[in-house]
């Protein structure tokens, strides 16, 4: 152990080094000028003898040979030298001062072959020589000063620390989504593959806008999961972006399937290219609570603020209310005018014919007795606070567009049916996302409570910016369609984004409960939360302390993050970061990733250039949009003069107008003719 005597005994001794050179070097100078020593009167009889005795020993036989040992004593005191340490000292001013001095000391000696007096030639000598030892000396000195230990990890950013193995290997098989990448491990760069071997526990991919989600993930997800034989929904936020893209991939892939799919796209602004369809085909509404979901998508997709307000009385009543008209629609003869647009125009008829229609309908008597009590009671704020709020939020789908595009039924929306295999994509238009959305979402909502079934094929359902639409059972598919090997992939932008559309409690939900996630750029909470997510690796750290007397730097293994949110909110385009899941029978050690995305950009923008056009379907006039808006209000008409007419022939309804007297019966009648 190192003790304090120790360190004054060695301190001793150095002293003693140095002063010895410096001894050897006085008696060099005085033995070689003492002619000039002797004139100025220097010299004595003691220094006389001493000089004489060491002369006796050889040293001053070589008229270098006593410098050099003055020289050697001044090094070795040096290397125990101990000055406070400075990392501000350059080595090139040391190495300066030091080989300055040297050359100096050394080649002074030539001074006394000048031809010169002897006391002016001694005096140059001396002070020429004791300039060289004191530069060799200052630059000893520095030497010991300079900061001597370097840092394994330079890195500013501490990006060398943070980097760790990675999944190197394609893993593949019949539903895997595989992308290649490069990482950085290290100070090397190494060729990965991101490989998403079971999408159906859910992919998340978030990243704001302009880090690359659609052009290095989601158009090869697309591209692959048509290749394996995967039917498809695609919700398209931008549209044509993506829906070019499954077109055009359909087109050479179609026929890897056992049963060739068929293409379908729903435009609401382009109808020449969109399809028919009604997504609450009565085929397909087997209850009651189907109704009640698709009332409550519809209703919750026009009114996003009321996500976190679902159990309100006010909001639950308009749900209620949506339920009852679509569910008598959907039993009215066979389900002949279960559309969407049927029912916003039977919601707008006069509530003395409307609550008696519905009345005949004993399954819904529940949903609609609050609203027929309010009216037999002439409680008209608490009606209209009902019913207006649904009748007001769904009066926005009133255009003869959606009229047209609802109302049809050119194809189902069980996507997965292994006879009739379908790719679909639905548009939005972002300049009316509020409209759109509601209905997408219906769409979607339906299409989900589908193709969750077994004994399907296997189907890809792809968000892109799935905030815009309200899909209230996406946690509930994710849990539970995986067995029915559905594959879900939702892309946002950031989690507050998410939190903002839809409420904490589900946006949370919908975070935590998917498998695969792989993120851009994102900052905040959700840079947080991945941070989280990824756990900690083990780095090396490093602490340096410097003093007057030594340097320690003391290095120890920690954990820490492996991706901080430092470094997530500060990725590039095209740079990701993620987690995969695995399979029993296919495990993947390295599950954690953050690398960069290699895409052909060549290629792909040939690809693109080469892209076929969506074809048109058909040609629509403005007069048959608005044919098909006109007959709509006619078949309404229809259905409520019918109605009324039962309820007027047959006694043992007459009590659904009794219940308002005279001035319902009257209705009824006027209604009847």
């Amino acid at each position: 152990m190192q003790t304090g005597e120790n360190e004054q005994d060695m301190r001793r001794i150095l002293d003693m080094t140095r002063l010895f050179s410096i001894l050897l070097l006085t008696l060099h100078l005085y033995f070689y000028c003492y002619q000039a020593f002797k004139e100025w009167m220097l010299t004595a009889t003691i220094p006389d003898k001493i000089l004489a005795a060491v002369a006796k020993t050889g040293l001053f036989n070589n008229f270098y040979q006593s410098k050099l040992m003055s020289l050697i004593f001044l090094l070795i005191s040096l290397l125990g030298a101990r000055g406070r340490k400075d990392d501000m000292i350059n080595p090139s001013k040391v190495w300066t001062y030091t080989l300055l001095g040297l050359i100096i000391y050394f080649s002074s000696g030539f001074i006394l072959t000048l031809s010169i007096p002897t006391e002016t030639q001694a005096l140059i000598y001396m002070i020429v020589t004791s300039v060289g030892y004191l530069l060799t000396l200052a630059g000893g000195t520095m030497l010991s000063r300079i900061f001597k230990v370097k840092l394994s990890n330079q890195n500013v950013f501490n990006k060398d620390n943070e980097t760790f193995p990675q999944q190197e290997k394609r893993l593949e098989n019949e539903y895997s989504i595989n992308l290649p990448a490069r990482y950085k491990d290290k100070n090397k760069i190494k060729d990965s593959w991101i490989n998403f071997i079971n999408p159906m526990r859910g992919l998340l991919v978030m990243g704001s806008p302009g880090s690359g989600k659609s052009y290095f993930i989601i158009q090869h997800i697309i591209k692959q999961h048509l290749e394996k034989g995967f039917s498809m929904l695609v919700y398209d936020f931008k549209y044509p972006d993506l829906s070019l893209i499954t077109y055009n991939h359909y087109l050479k892939n179609r026929n890897k399937f056992s049963v060739s799919p068929a293409f379908y796209l729903i435009n609401f602004d382009d109808l020449s290219r969109s399809s028919r369809c009604n997504p609450l085909d009565p085929i397909f509404m087997t209850d009651i609570t189907d109704a009640v979901e698709s009332a409550r998508t519809i209703m919750l997709g026009l009114n996003r603020d009321w996500i976190r307000k679902q159990g309100d009385f006010w909001v639950e009543s308009t749900i209620s209310f949506l339920t009852a008209i679509i569910w008598f629609l959907r039993r009215f003869q066979d389900g002949k005018y279960c559309t969407l647009p049927h029912a916003i125009e039977l919601m707008q008829v006069p509530y003395d014919r409307l609550f008696p229609v519905l009345g005949t309908e004993k399954e819904i008597s529940t949903y609609i007795n609050p609203f027929v009590s309010a009216h037999a009671t002439h409680t008209t704020d608490q009606l209209e606070g009902q019913i207006g709020g649904a009748k007001i939020a769904i009066a926005r789908l009133s255009a003869p567009s959606l009229y047209y595009a609802l109302s049809g039924n050119e194809f189902t929306l069980d996507i997965n049916n292994p006879k009739e295999p379908k790719i679909l994509c639905i548009a939005n238009n972002p300049q009316k996302k509020e409209v759109y959305g509601a209905v997408l979402s219906l769409y979607i909502s339906r299409l989900t409570k589908q193709i969750n079934k077994a004994n399907q094929l296997k189907s890809s359902l792809i968000f892109d910016e799935f905030p815009t639409i309200y899909f209230n059972s996406i946690d509930s598919l994710i849990a539970t369609a995986r067995s029915n090997r559905v594959a879900t992939t939702i892309s946002v932008q950031d989690y507050s984004q998410l939190k903002s559309e839809y409420s904490r409690d589900q946006a949370e939900v919908i975070i935590n409960i998917v498998g695969n996630v792989i993120s851009g750029q994102v900052s905040g909470d959700t840079a947080k939360f991945l941070a989280e997510r990824f756990g900690k690796i083990l780095q090396q750290r490093e602490s340096l302390s410097i003093n007057s007397t030594e340097t320690s730097v003391s290095r120890s293994m920690q954990l820490e993050m492996a991706i901080p949110a430092s470094k997530i909110a500060s990725l590039s385009s095209g740079e990701f970061v993620g987690m995969v899941s695995d399979n029993p029978d296919q495990e993947i050690e390295l599950k954690t990733f953050h690398s960069k995305i290699v895409n052909n950009h060549e290629e792909l923008a040939k690809e693109r250039v080469s892209y076929k056009s969506i074809p048109m379907i058909r040609e629509i006039s403005q007069e048959e949009i608005l044919s098909n808006y006109d007959q709509i209000k006619e078949d309404v008409q229809t259905v409520v003069i019918t109605v009324m007419q039962k309820i007027i022939n047959d006694p043992s309804l007459h009590y659904l107008v009794a219940k308002k007297g005279s001035q319902s019966s009257s209705a009824a009648g006027t209604a009847s003719r």
